[in-house]
């Protein structure tokens, strides 16, 4: 990140407010929280256009949106990319292109065209593979994100008397958390004796790192595989990836990665950091539309391994599947981790994906979040920290996410004082899409890929406004 790079000492809110004021001084604005600012940021950003390449909702296109409230006609503030990145408008063109092929040619676009259907999932992996750090033999796009767990589960979870157990986040995402459930109870263990979940330090909502790595260091022996997410669903935080891979290993743990959150997200170099094994969904800031075609990752060092493991057709080598021996070749790489031939309705918005990030780098998207994500982080502090002097309402906010620019991508995660369903409701009625994770949470991502600062103050301002409605609507309601 260009600006903080000049001073590594310097906190994300220190260097995010420096460059705000600057660009402030520049137009002679005096109140950061100015809209005007907030237009100008979008103005000059050097990115700006990338949001041109996507489908932008409109306010009166959202479900229950009060149109006596909001402009119908008017950017909707999509805050919600952590869920369901927007459709790039690219996609849609490979997608009809690919439609008429079907039309046209029917089964003989199987092997036809610049796009053969067999072979389409090839076509994604040099830029798959860059996006995560990886050769394109390490990486392969197939399944659903909680098929590729099971898979790679199956393959690399062989437990043994002496070490057998699992170690992942007690707020792992349901999809983790069942899978990694099922597969000890089917490898012949107890759940519970062999999954274990970390939880942090009472009173804190973020684990350490300092108390991952620790853990591990006096567990290691007993455990047999570490599965974390790469960034929290729940509290947007970015672990540390390299560090605790590392300490993995000096235990004798394999250690392998739940990217949901973090594909697309933050910059990922699963090759140099060591990581053995890692999956990922595709739909969220990669942008491919809701069950998206999923990723997974195979280091180079299991290429040739021969490992029992769920197989398929895809599974063997393309030379020779189409023999029809029934004789496996096994594929090397992750290739021979892939089950089915791929679904080129899913493999298009991948195509397309990809044709975005062909604009841009993800090292520089990822300047672009520390700036509108501090800028967010600004606006909440201001209005709604329970410290703040000018905070007008009794709805207070806590960011749960790391304040570390380092320790977290696109996403916050507001923890509110007041009951959330009702604040999520009026925001609704706003034309706001974030969501809300029970018990008391709302996440709101500015996406680096489409989102702008005239968003955020957007938000905020509808923030405003929605906890005021609310307070107005049950004014006798307790805190949480």
């Amino acid at each position: 990140m260009s600006e903080s790079s000049e001073n590594e000492t310097a906190s994300t809110q220190e260097v995010v407010l420096s460059f705000m004021k600057k660009m402030a001084d520049e137009m002679d604005i005096f109140d950061l929280t100015d809209p005007k600012l907030a237009r100008m940021l979008t103005k000059t950003d050097r990115l700006k256009r990338l949001r041109e390449h996507f489908y932008y909702p409109k306010c009166g296109s959202l479900p229950d949106v009060d149109t006596s409230l909001v402009d119908p006609n008017k950017d909707a503030i999509y805050l919600c990319g952590n869920s369901l990145g927007l459709m790039p408008r690219v996609t849609e063109r490979i997608m009809r292109e690919q439609m008429d092929k079907w039309a046209r040619m029917g089964v003989f676009g199987h092997t036809t065209g610049e796009l053969p259907w067999a072979y389409a999932d090839e076509a994604a992996l040099d830029g798959v593979a860059q996006l995560v750090g990886a050769s394109s033999e390490e990486v392969a796009v197939c399944n659903g994100l909680t098929v590729n767990i099971h898979v790679l589960l199956s393959a690399f979870y062989n437990p043994t008397d002496e070490r057998h157990q699992i170690l992942l986040e007690s707020r792992a995402f349901p999809s983790d958390h069942y899978a990694i459930e099922s597969q000890i109870q089917m490898k012949g263990r107890n759940p519970k004796e062999s999954m274990v979940c970390l939880q942090p330090r009472e009173g804190e909502e973020i684990l350490r790192t300092e108390d991952v790595l620790e853990y591990i260091r006096k567990n290691g022996k007993k455990i047999a595989i570490i599965f974390f997410s790469g960034v929290q669903y729940y509290t947007g935080q970015f672990f540390d990836i390299p560090a605790i891979t590392q300490a993995g290993h000096e235990e004798g743990c394999l250690v392998g990665w739940d990217l949901a959150h973090a594909y697309c997200n933050v910059p990922l170099h699963l090759h140099e950091w060591d990581v053995d094994f890692a999956c990922w969904c595709s739909y969220k800031y990669g942008c491919t539309g809701a069950g998206g075609l999923a990723g997974l990752f195979i280091h180079e060092r299991f290429k040739k391994d021969n490992r029992n493991r769920m197989l398929g057709w895809w599974s063997h080598k393309k030379t020779t599947r189409f023999l029809m021996t029934n004789e496996l070749e096994l594929e090397e790489g992750a290739a021979g981790y892939r089950i089915s031939n791929p679904p080129i309705h899913l493999v298009v918005p991948i195509i397309g994906s990809l044709e975005i990030f062909k604009m841009v780098s993800l090292e520089d998207l990822r300047t672009r979040s520390c700036y509108l994500t501090g800028y967010l982080e600004f606006l909440i502090k201001h209005f709604f920290d329970q410290s703040s002097e000018h905070r007008k309402t009794s709805t207070s906010i806590k960011i749960i996410t790391p304040a570390d620019f380092h320790e977290r991508g696109c996403q916050l995660s507001l923890k509110f004082s007041k009951p959330t369903d009702a604040i999520y409701k009026e925001l609704v009625r706003r034309g706001v899409a974030v969501d809300k994770r029970y018990p008391d949470v709302i996440r709101v991502a500015p996406v680096h890929l489409y989102n702008n600062y005239v968003d955020i103050h957007r938000f905020v301002t509808a923030l405003k406004d929605s906890c005021a409605a609310v307070e107005l609507q049950m004014p006798d309601e307790p805190s949480i």
